[in-house]
């Protein structure tokens, strides 16, 4: 899952040439903004049929690569 994920973002965020990995942050590594972040939530969302948090406790939480691999899991994404 892990693979599709970076696909994803790097789709999603058009950050083709860079190195993601678990620990990449979206703020600070990719620079992306909340807008960008809601999109590539909504990617998600469009691939994996996982809803998108609506707490901002919970969005604050999906700052790294990993923290949204483990929260598709969390939903029953393998």
């Amino acid at each position: 899952m892990l693979e599709r994920v970076i696909e994803i973002i790097k789709e999603t965020l058009n950050v083709e040439g860079m190195e993601i990995t678990e620990e990449t942050n979206f703020k600070d590594d990719i620079g992306a903004d909340s807008l960008d972040l809601y999109e590539l939530l909504q990617a998600f969302d469009d691939e994996y049929g996982v809803g998108i948090p609506e707490e901002e406790e919970e969005l604050e939480k999906l700052e790294t690569v990993g923290a949204v691999v483990e929260y598709l899991r969390s939903k029953g994404v393998e």
